[in-house]
């Protein structure tokens, strides 16, 4: 028997996709453990959590791509996988590598994959200059993948996951590997996309991106939700507001002596973090310490990353 239709959210927006208690094994390996989260119009969320977390196992649960050990998945009031072939058609995806054809031409790369949705000609055809325009890529519409830069190829990326007007975008790491302008580009197009109603679930390794662009997030480690909220909302929720870096000489000998007028403090290599309701008075003591060098500033979501998931580095799963 097919679950209900999803209830409105809180807020009184309906949830276009809803996943509930959704798991999934690789042999003695759970890879994803009663995760559930619900993604509303107009909103981006992101999903955030070290290297093998989950993250990328759960989208590929979400395009039908692999098959859940347990739990649902409901998108636009339709199962997945059963029903993955109708979703999809509502859905654009953007991977962590680049799947564009490398003999066609950017314009070519947006008509072909046009058919793969059996759009007429008559309807794609006026859609590949304002797609190469969104993209920024006017110039480039008869250029091959291999001729652009990395930027352009994400960006011609994202014009192809919105070739069939999708409601929804599942973007995995849009912007691994870009270098700080594109990625803001890429930050622009993806807000003018929310600003129009489309819908986004993100996965991302940039905290910076996650509290730009998500208007909610979920935290995942182990493959299990361990925190879910604003970006503002769970710093406040789990962080002292201030933080003090101190590195260099004479700080492992500051934190001995004054760690105590923090609420927290954490070592990681020569650096030393102080994280503390007021700051005041720790300032106050590094100012008799001038060769010592230090960073005073607002908590933020990677203080928040690191408290929840640690500091070891993982290796990718």
């Amino acid at each position: 028997m097919s679950e209900p239709l999803p209830e409105p959210a809180p807020d009184g927006a309906r949830a276009l996709f809803r996943v509930h208690q959704l798991s999934k094994r690789f042999g003695a390996t759970t890879v994803v453990d009663g995760l559930s989260f619900d993604i509303r119009a107009g909103e981006c969320l992101g999903v955030i959590g070290p290297n093998g977390a989950g993250k990328t196992t759960t989208l590929r649960m979400c395009l039908g791509q692999v098959t859940p050990d347990g739990g649902s998945i409901r998108a636009f009031g339709l199962e997945v996988p059963r029903q993955v072939r109708e979703v999809k058609a509502r859905v654009g995806v953007v991977t962590q590598f680049d799947s564009l054809d490398p003999d066609f031409s950017c314009a070519e790369n947006l008509r072909v994959f046009a058919r793969y949705f059996g759009l007429p000609p008559a309807q794609v055809e006026p859609r590949i200059p304002e797609l190469l325009a969104f993209a920024a890529l006017q110039a480039k519409a008869n250029a091959r993948p291999g001729e652009l830069s990395g930027g352009m190829r994400r960006r011609l990326s994202l014009a192809r996951a919105l070739v069939n007007d999708p409601d929804l975008l599942l973007l995995d790491e849009p912007t691994t590997g870009l270098d700080p302008q594109a990625r803001h580009l890429m930050w622009e197009r993806l807000k003018l996309l929310l600003q129009k109603g489309k819908s986004i679930l993100l996965t991302t390794h940039f905290m910076d991106e996650a509290e730009r662009l998500c208007d909610r997030l979920i935290v995942l480690d182990h493959g299990r939700k361990i925190a879910e909220g604003t970006p503002r909302g769970l710093i406040a929720e789990h962080l002292e507001p201030e933080v003090v870096e101190a590195y260099g000489e004479g700080a492992a000998a500051m934190a001995e002596a004054h760690g105590a007028l923090a609420q927290r403090v954490e070592r990681s290599g020569d650096t030393v973090f102080f994280y503390l309701q007021d700051a005041k008075p720790l300032l106050a003591r590094m100012a008799d310490a001038p060769r010592l060098r230090s960073l005073h500033r607002p908590a933020n979501l990677e203080d928040l990353f690191l408290k929840l998931t640690g500091r070891q580095i993982r290796d990718e799963a």
